[in-house]
């Protein structure tokens, strides 16, 4: 009986239409599959706690750590409530459990959506997926190495009578922040790729409309780096204009190409 109903809640057609009812079911069974995935990579970041706050402070020992031993000071991060060393542990076991389940979720999702997407759509989709993983980890990568010159910035303008006490949620906040900011935004010319592949986005348009865009990637990087210092800056808006150049030069072959298409079967008819 189990087998039946399974079978008769399976996409009949080629384009793997379902029923609303059917679309349901599929929803709720991926979602307990990406939890119990997450909650088992939380697990194991509870499990392996100490070794991932070791990664997580070693922006800070290099950089304000330096510091402060240099003035002859203790450097030390902080708790300021009874109840933040649980919920701190909490929190990075659930950031280490999404991150370490990320392949199940993410399939999860892309087996969820497939079914919907016409046999192009899905071949792009894939070549986004593909690229993307790749793309965020160097975001994620980049800014971890920029982090203790930030930081250290940042601690630099101390007045020499205050004294820091870093609370360690406040600075965990602050480095999944960054990270954040820094992956997402390796993204941005993926997407610009993804738009012209659909012909939302010419090439033209890119060419034209590039001088604005190297401006507002400076600016975004001036805001969105939770640090706000130059080195930061830069290290986060130049590689997004080397992205951008690269997919404007993906656009103009892929546009090309479409144009010789369309004269080829212009002339077939």
């Amino acid at each position: 009986m189990k087998i039946g109903r399974w079978k008769e809640r399976r996409p009949k057609d080629e384009e793997g239409r379902m029923t609303l009812r059917e679309h349901i079911t599929e929803l709720r069974n991926r979602l307990v599959k990406a939890i119990l995935a997450i909650v088992l990579g939380a697990v194991a970041g509870w499990i392996y706690f100490d070794p991932l706050l070791d990664i997580l402070r070693h922006p800070f020992e290099t950089s304000i750590g330096d510091l402060l031993r240099a003035k002859g000071e203790e450097p030390k991060l902080t708790f300021t409530n009874v109840t933040d060393p649980f919920t701190f542990r909490i929190k990075i076991a659930l950031v280490f459990g999404v991150i370490l389940a990320a392949p199940v979720w993410l399939y999860q999702l892309w087996a969820f959506i497939v079914p919907g997407l016409h046999r192009t759509e899905r071949k792009w989709t894939m070549l986004f997926a593909a690229i993307a993983t790749p793309l965020f980890g160097a975001g994620i990568a980049v800014a971890y190495w920029t982090l203790p010159k930030g930081l250290e910035i940042l601690i630099g303008f101390t007045p020499e009578a205050v004294q820091n006490l870093i609370a360690l949620p406040d600075y965990l906040n602050f480095v999944l922040r960054t990270l954040l900011v820094f992956g997402i935004a390796f993204l941005i010319p993926l997407v610009v790729v993804l738009l012209n592949l659909l012909g939302v986005v010419p090439a033209t348009a890119l060419a034209k409309f590039r001088p604005y865009t190297i401006i507002i990637i400076f600016v975004f990087g001036a805001v969105a780096t939770p640090s706000g210092d130059p080195f930061s800056l830069m290290f986060l808006a130049v590689p997004m204009c080397v992205l951008y150049f690269a997919a404007e030069i993906i656009a103009r072959i892929v546009d090309k190409r479409r144009a010789k298409k369309l004269e080829e079967d212009l002339a077939a008819d």
